[in-house]
């Protein structure tokens, strides 16, 4: 028979709200700052493991596929075998494979790791902020959200940081294994703190798993090698687009027609959680994207060595949590979410277009300046739209609901990193056919022939054809910063349709 859900029930020693809150933030923190810690330190990796420049990128790849599989098991799963249980599992799995992966002698070693590694940890952010949004009452929501979301939205950003100094100072090795000791404390304090809700029994939803599966797993693959083999000029990437397209439509299909399929219907018919998604897909494109550009633009077009260029991205998470403790605060005295959200939007887009006026001439202060106002942005962005999202919707959905959250934040990443890299390589190219249109024999210096015969005509040619790739270059990044400030302002157009947050009673759901 079904049940509602109980309310949480302890399973070690009494903690406060805030306690659980510490401990589901450090777990969540470690897995999204792997997502990225592992990308500044696939150079180094390649000669260890004797891997190809194009097949090392398989240790990227393998982990997030994993993770776009595993992450919709949870709501499931943590009805089966308890909240709690799935967390302390997650967290041993976690940590064993990423020991495992620092001991890797081979690229095949490592991909199995890695992808066991994003299984094992896929669980961990849903899990923790369904914790975070039972432990604590509804009035608390936004702050609560806003300590919770520190991990969540920072680690991105310090994951190239921490991969590059723990690479540069010790080994690439270092990558993986500095999860050990944080892993092991996380374990013992979950095992000390968490309570065990008592969720309602599900059957499992094979067919709704195996077309989201699929679904998810083709889209990632597609978007991770696309740009590597020229997107739909490759027959793989048309083959992966096409079960993405027809994986994804079965399962929207089949989660609406049928009564507790691993997605169930009342979240995929609530108009704030189904609003929230498309912002939160928006917020991981803008947040990982951005990630992706700038450190590479200001190593390669300003000369910055991987930790400084790290140190110049640190502005934008202080501007972030600055932005999220703030916005729980305003939350809590009763500030309308949407307000925020609309604030938040037109931050960000107003950083991003600040990023559109950077000059190869620049200092340091244009970059830490734009950052920290894009922190502020998408800090303003991240917990409203957790607590609208989330307001009206019951605690036996808030696993679901907040696994299938994750999931659209990676995904949006994957989105932005592919739409941004393949726009850069296409602007690059426009912008120097453009530059290199306006040489002729008169221009300078080719008008000056003292200067042409101490060069030679060679050397002439290799520093115009410099100068014109690096201001095409840059001409690129500002194509696509400016794109990406266009994309944020148009958010602006969705927030009509949230409604304001009025919790939900609680709904039956069916075995």
């Amino acid at each position: 028979m079904s049940t509602a859900a109980a309310p949480a029930q302890p399973a070690g020693l009494p903690a406060s709200p805030l306690v659980i809150t510490a401990v589901v933030m450090l777990g969540s923190f470690m897995t999204i700052l792997d997502s990225t810690i592992a990308n500044v330190a696939l150079p180094h990796m390649q000669p260890s493991l004797n891997a190809a420049a194009d097949s090392v990128t398989w240790v990227l790849t393998s982990y997030i596929v994993a993770t776009a599989v595993a992450t919709p098991l949870t709501g499931w799963l943590a009805a089966r075998i308890g909240r709690r249980s799935l967390f302390l599992w997650s967290v041993a799995g976690f940590t064993i494979t990423s020991v495992m992966c620092g001991l890797a002698g081979s690229l095949t070693e490592m991909v199995i790791w890695r992808m066991l590694q994003g299984a094992a940890g896929a669980f961990l952010a849903p899990l923790g902020q369904a914790y975070v949004l039972d432990v604590w009452p509804p009035a608390k929501h936004g702050p609560a959200m806003a300590w919770w979301g520190v991990g969540v939205m920072v680690g991105p950003i310090l994951g190239p940081v921490v991969g590059g100094w723990l690479t540069d100072s010790f080994d690439w090795r270092w990558v993986f294994l500095i999860n050990l000791p944080f892993g092991l404390i996380c374990f013992a304090w979950a095992t000390a703190v968490l309570p065990e809700p008592a969720l309602p029994q599900r059957r499992f939803d094979l067919i709704g798993f195996a077309m989201l599966a699929l679904g998810m797993a083709a889209l990632q693959l597609a978007l991770d090698r696309g740009q590597q083999l020229d997107w739909l000029e490759s027959w793989e990437v048309r083959i992966e687009f096409g079960l993405a397209i027809a994986g994804l439509w079965a399962f929207g299909v089949h989660a609406l027609a049928t009564p507790g399929a691993i997605v169930d219907r009342q979240l995929l018919t609530d108009r704030n959680a189904m609003t929230g998604m498309l912002f939160i897909t928006m917020v991981g494109f803008l947040l990982v994207a951005t990630t992706a550009l700038l450190p590479t633009m200001v190593q390669t077009m300003f000369g910055y060595p991987v930790v400084a260029a790290g140190e110049l991205m640190m502005p934008r998470g202080i501007g972030m949590m600055i932005a999220m403790m703030s916005a729980g605060q305003l939350l809590g005295r009763g500030v309308d979410p949407r307000l925020m959200l609309g604030v938040g939007f037109t931050l960000t887009g107003a950083a991003l277009w600040g990023m559109s006026l950077f000059s190869p001439q620049q200092d340091a202060w244009p970059f830490m300046s734009t950052g920290f106002v894009q922190g502020l942005g998408l800090g303003l962005i991240f917990v409203p739209l957790n607590t609208v999202a989330f307001a009206s919707l019951p605690m036996a959905l808030r696993t679901d609901a907040s696994a299938i959250f994750m999931l659209l934040r990676n995904i949006g990443g994957s989105i932005g990193i592919s739409v941004a890299v393949a726009l850069l390589e296409r602007q690059t190219q426009v912008s120097h056919a453009d530059l290199g249109s306006g040489i002729t024999p008169f221009s300078q210096p080719w008008a000056d022939p003292a200067a042409l015969a101490a060069a030679g005509l060679g050397g002439v040619v290799a520093v115009l054809d410099g100068t014109v790739s690096k201001q095409a270059v840059m001409i690129a990044y500002i194509d696509v910063f400016r794109a990406m400030s266009v994309m944020a302002l148009a958010m602006l157009l969705l927030l009509p349709i949230l409604k304001r947050p009025k919790p939900a009673p609680p709904v039956h759901l069916p075995e």
